[in-house]
């Protein structure tokens, strides 16, 4: 007899999660692992920001936080949105979580019903579909590929829309692809969604900063879609604060107050000491991440020439956040070194096995012939990794 519940029986395990502790299992092994797994920068959090912690458990910030986080910090949250992103929120607009995760579960927990669809773009970041899924949504998946530099059109949104479509879910800069959606091109999208007042966007801007393009466009600024955007961000990447956890929303107020009460109910306050440090990094002004954002693109500039270096792998250039999606459908039906590869989990555990490199399938982020890895790690291992990947597919 099964005790556990249909619920959880039905939900996948994070499979960037599952590959990462797979790596730390073989590395335990004594197996020199390279792992491109995790999105986790490898950088410390800002000396500034451990001050500001510091100084809060000086000053005894030591007993629960309101709900929706500390007035102080969702006036910063608003100040931040105003500087960068040019969206005149309120204190009532804002919920601070415990990580961008939990802003995201939320929402998806007080907006869809039973049957309710949810269009997302893919490749999209794994938890969007599970999360969905576990709110009772039906996730409709929007293929994209290489050659679309993995966008959609609004031809494609447009197709997608039902009478049952609820929302549309998307991040921009993309976890997996690096892609950056421009106003133009976000401009485009909202033009369809005119016509369909009643969907609802949830934006997920948590690599915003990490972004080379040099522009960056939230959708909510673009006339008419304020009032139907949920905006999702944190200070996990961008501030290396990942352990931290604290994600938020700028959200309609009717939507902040409904996640303010699912969070009552979860998980109360998130952590005091974080979120007095996330006032001082979200007061910062992004200039204090030149360095960072460098050293990513530096490493996304080699990462890509080596790529170019390997036959059959394909690749768009990614401008933020800090993985590569290349499609490897090429080696797709081949036998290599014994193995057959008969698709991206095959591949990305050759590689493993191989390569000792580990990376994540793209099926995992509704792409069946690409597979992701991150370049949140040093110049140094990221050329040793591809030359031992290119090594293994030769």
């Amino acid at each position: 007899m099964n005790h556990l519940s249909d619920r959880i029986n039905k939900l996948s395990t994070s499979q960037t999660l599952a590959m990462a502790a797979l790596a730390r299992e073989l590395k335990a092994q004594g197996k020199d692992i390279i792992s491109l797994s995790l999105g986790e920068p490898d950088f410390n959090t800002p000396d500034f920001i451990k001050e500001a912690a510091k100084k809060a458990i000086d000053e005894n910030y030591s007993t629960y936080s309101p709900v929706d986080g500390y007035v102080e910090l969702k006036e910063a949250i608003c100040r931040k949105f105003k500087r960068d992103n040019n969206l005149d929120y309120t204190p009532a607009n804002i919920v601070v979580s415990t990580g961008a995760k939990q802003s995201l579960y939320n929402v998806a927990q007080v907006m869809l019903n039973e049957g309710d669809e949810v269009i997302l773009p893919a490749p999209y970041w794994v938890s969007y579909y599970e999360i969905i899924k576990m709110s009772g949504g039906i996730p409709v998946e929007v293929p994209t590929s290489v050659e679309s530099d993995f966008k959609i059109t609004p031809e494609q949104l447009e197709k997608a829309i039902t009478p049952k479509t609820k929302m549309i879910w998307y991040s921009s800069p993309c976890n997996p692809s690096g892609s950056v959606y421009s106003r133009e091109e976000l401009t485009a999208l909202a033009k369809v969604l005119e016509k369909y007042p009643n969907i609802f966007v949830v934006a997920d801007e948590i690599y915003e900063h990490i972004n080379f393009s040099g522009t960056f466009c939230s959708v909510a600024s673009i006339p008419g879609m304020f009032d139907r955007t949920v905006t999702v961000n944190g200070v996990a990447k961008a501030f290396a604060m990942t352990g931290w956890r604290i994600g938020y929303i700028g959200a309609p107020e009717f939507i902040a107050k409904a996640c303010t009460k699912m969070q009552g109910q979860v998980t109360s306050g998130a952590n005091s000491i974080a979120q007095r440090a996330t006032i001082t990094a979200v007061d910062a002004d992004p200039s204090v991440l030149n360095d960072m954002v460098a050293a990513f693109k530096g490493r996304r500039d080699l990462v890509v020439g080596l790529i170019k270096d390997i036959p059959g792998l394909k690749l768009n250039v990614p401008e933020g956040a800090f993985y590569v999606f290349p499609d490897v459908s090429s080696y797709f039906g081949k036998t290599l070194r014994g193995t057959e590869i008969k698709n991206a989990d095959d591949f990305s555990m050759y590689l493993l096995a191989e390569a000792n490199v580990a990376t994540v399938t793209g099926d995992a982020f509704g792409n069946p012939n690409c597979i992701r890895f991150s370049y949140a790690t040093s110049e140094e291992l990221l050329t040793e990794a591809l030359r031992r990947i290119k090594e293994a597919l030769a």
